[in-house]
């Protein structure tokens, strides 16, 4: 037969094994049998034996203590504040019953007597010192049925020096307008070849033209032409570019005023109370009269 190391390995390991199983037990038995550690078990247990001893014997003691002392913060508090939370509540429900008691009076009519004053308080009477018996009274101003001329601004008439009345027959609309210093107009009056007159129209919006010498504003004395018979009106007019933009202008419109014989605009009669839009070089004539009234715009410079 051979020799089996195998064998005396697994022996000696078994060998090892209860050796240290030995040395272990006997470690433990040494820790059981050491005084140490019995008197380390005796202190512990006079330890818990003590605190069970001393606590319902030294309640009462500790309980006072704590009692002492809550009675003397209490002390202190009350000497640093003199009112605590209770007088001051109690005084708030007082303050509100107060309160609510002068509300139901003053509803129910009970209580003081609320009084009205129509004058001045007491403490303003300075403010007030005078008083109406010292300031004399003003007189009531009486109606007045006089002429305001408000009738004959409605009525757009003129009232003569001897007393009579001429009405208008025409008055500028909203639009009116002076034209720009930039644009000088102007009204040649023309007599067969002979300029007889030269009218700067740009010095005022309207010209009236006719033969009533106390309101228009460029006569004409020729018979066939009415006494308020047509008017040169200057205009603001607002227009659209090819772009649309709004250009805003000055420009000067011949209306007639209904009247007799009509007025002619480059030998055509125009329409009745209608604006015509006048250019340069446009020739006016007013009724049967044979002057000829040419419109000019000055050259800029």
């Amino acid at each position: 037969m051979g020799y089996d190391e195998s064998s005396d390995e697994r022996r000696a390991s078994r060998s090892d094994g209860e050796d240290a199983y030995e040395r272990d037990r006997r470690s433990r038995k040494t820790r059981r049998d050491d005084p140490r550690r019995d008197r380390s078990r005796d202190r512990s247990r006079n330890r818990k034996r003590h605190r069970r001893s001393r606590s319902p014997v030294d309640a009462p003691r500790r309980r006072s203590t704590s009692q002492e002392r809550d009675r003397g913060r209490r002390s202190e508090h009350k000497q640093r504040r003199p009112r605590d939370h209770d007088d001051q509540r109690s005084e708030r429900g007082s303050h509100r019953r107060r309160a609510r008691d002068d509300d139901y009076n003053s509803r129910d009519g009970g209580g003081k007597q609320i009084v009205k004053r129509n004058g001045p308080l007491p403490s303003q009477a300075d403010s007030f010192a005078v008083t109406q018996g010292e300031e004399p009274q003003k007189p009531k101003e009486k109606p007045n049925y006089g002429n305001t001329g408000a009738l004959a601004a409605a009525s757009n008439s003129v009232v003569q020096s001897d007393g009579s009345r001429i009405v208008l027959k025409y008055h500028e609309p909203p639009e009116a307008r002076k034209t720009s210093p930039k644009d000088q107009w102007k009204l040649f009056v023309f007599k067969g070849e002979e300029v007889v007159d030269t009218v700067p129209l740009s010095s005022r919006s309207c010209w009236l033209v006719g033969r009533e010498m106390a309101v228009v504003d460029l006569p004409a004395e020729h018979p066939s032409i009415s006494k308020q018979h047509a008017v040169i009106q200057f205009r603001y007019v607002e227009k659209r570019n090819e772009f649309g933009d709004k250009i805003g202008k000055v420009k000067p419109y011949l209306i007639d005023l209904e009247s007799a014989n009509g007025t002619m605009l480059n030998g055509k009669k125009v329409p009745e109370s209608r604006y015509l839009e006048l250019r340069e070089k446009d020739m006016i004539q007013f009724g049967q009269s044979t002057r000829e009234y040419v419109l000019m715009l000055a050259p800029k410079d």
